[in-house]
């Protein structure tokens, strides 16, 4: 532990070093918050699974815990400083906001507080929240906010997280906008699907919402209840069949966790 006499001679020096081990410990936990990240925790090499204009989603029925990963996935995009933009139908911008102090907050509660906290400041700018009624949700409009963001230099996202997107008989055209918007704007897109209890999900696993739509998405991850358990399963993408154990939603903090000792 280095301490200095904070005379007027040692005060820029003192400056120095508490800022070199500030950053230094930023690092140490970016690089600690990056071995948490699902998706390698799910087999996958790097976080770029999909291409741009590519499409991932989180399936599970309700309450089941695809809200928590899907904001987990963001954070782990704003912790490579990405910029993300989360979109809900749902839930209203403070009560997104508060998911993902919650996450963070798990993932972080073992690190020092200053640390964290310094890193959950200099992540908040490259996040943006971005709420719709189900009903007054479409591509036009979401292509209208997002031209507005970046003409006064407000924001400009790499990656959208949408939550609550209907999934329904439509759904197709609505899909077929998003897919042409991403990829002409260079963006992945992740989503939220509900599932049902009593649907038999189709081949492959695929569930009935996207039996015609399949084909739009990469990567397809899927949250199963067992008992007190919830599995993650990846049922398209680059990590299916991949030697790596099954995985876990902890329960108590609804984040991904590796089962084996």
């Amino acid at each position: 532990m280095l301490a200095f006499r904070l005379g007027s001679d040692n005060v820029a020096l003192y400056k120095i070093v508490t800022r070199f081990y500030s950053k230094k410990g930023k690092k140490m936990l970016k690089k600690a918050l990056d071995l948490q990240n699902p998706l390698k925790l799910m087999g996958f090499e790097t976080e770029d699974i999909f291409p741009k204009g590519g499409f991932g989603a989180v399936l599970a029925r309700a309450g089941v815990g695809k809200t928590a990963l899907l904001v987990q996935l963001a954070l782990s995009s704003l912790f490579q400083n990405k910029h993300v933009l989360h979109i809900s139908l749902d839930d209203s911008v403070k009560k997104v906001a508060l998911w993902y102090k919650e996450v963070f907050y798990h993932l972080t509660k073992s690190w020092d507080d200053k640390q964290a906290n310094q890193l959950w400041e200099t992540t908040l700018p490259h996040r943006f929240i971005m709420t719709f009624k189900v009903e007054g949700f479409s591509v036009p409009k979401l292509e209208e906010r997002l031209t507005d963001l970046k003409e006064q230099d407000i924001f400009s996202p790499q990656v959208i997280f949408i939550d609550g997107f209907p999934f329904k008989d439509t759904v197709n055209e609505a899909l077929s906008g998003l897919k042409k918007m991403a990829k002409n704007q260079s963006l992945q897109v992740w989503f939220t699907i509900r599932t049902h209890r009593h649907e038999t999900p189709g081949l492959d696993d695929i569930p009935n919402q996207l039996k015609d739509a399949a084909e739009m998405f990469e990567v397809l991850v899927k949250l199963e209840p067992e008992g007190k358990n919830i599995h993650v399963r990846t049922i398209k993408g680059g990590a299916k069949g991949s030697d790596h154990p099954t995985l876990l939603l902890d329960p108590s903090t609804m984040l991904v966790k590796d089962p084996t000792p």
